[in-house]
């Protein structure tokens, strides 16, 4: 099964073309003209060995918002369209990563139902400009598309770019192992269906 995804978005604020390789090696291409967010989306691309492509073009002058929303609804379908029916997937994943003082953990469960749990609190309030609750609204919005139960804990943590990138990079992780092929051709589930 090829399990890549490959989708456009285009609204009055922002415009996306993203690709995604589940079965990648980890390369990646990332422009969002957002030089800390491409950065922590590489993380995902890389710990995850996932292939990404990411084109974004969107009102930085208003502000990062909506490039940084929308590329997470991106992220999230792709995910989700990639996956199909999710037969032979482990379908639970969860990823501890450590970024010098800091340890992030996420847990994810490819249900087909959105959940979103997001326990974090930064050191600072922006990073180079980049305000740190855009983290919150795009895993929000990965959850949210990704039709998918996401648990994400900064458990500690000093430095605030070593505490958002340790939260990305365990989020590459713990879906690399949800996606995660069994060699089975079952949908992990009771009921027959995700």
């Amino acid at each position: 099964m090829n399990r890549t995804a490959a989708l456009e978005r285009k609204t009055a604020e922002t415009s996306i073309r993203l690709r995604l390789d589940l079965d990648g090696s980890g390369a990646f291409d990332i422009k969002t003209g957002i030089g800390f967010f491409d950065h922590m989306l590489s993380h995902i691309a890389r710990h995850g060995r996932f292939d990404l492509t990411i084109a974004a073009t969107g009102d930085l002058h208003v502000d990062d918002h909506h490039t940084v929303e929308d590329v997470g609804i991106c992220l999230g379908k792709a995910i989700n369209d990639a996956l199909g029916e999710k037969r032979g997937i482990e379908r639970f994943g969860a990823g501890f990563v450590t970024m010098d003082e800091a340890l992030a953990r996420t847990v994810i469960d490819l249900s087909g139902r959105s959940y979103y749990v997001f326990l974090a609190g930064f050191s600072r309030e922006t990073l180079n400009g980049f305000s740190l609750e855009l983290v919150n609204e795009f895993f929000r919005a990965v959850a949210t598309e990704g039709r998918m139960n996401l648990h994400i804990a900064l458990l500690y943590g000093g430095n605030a770019h070593h505490q958002v990138e340790a939260i990305f990079k365990s989020f590459g992780r713990a879906l690399r192992s949800a996606v995660e092929r069994t060699g089975s051709n079952e949908i992990p589930s009771t009921k027959g269906t995700l």
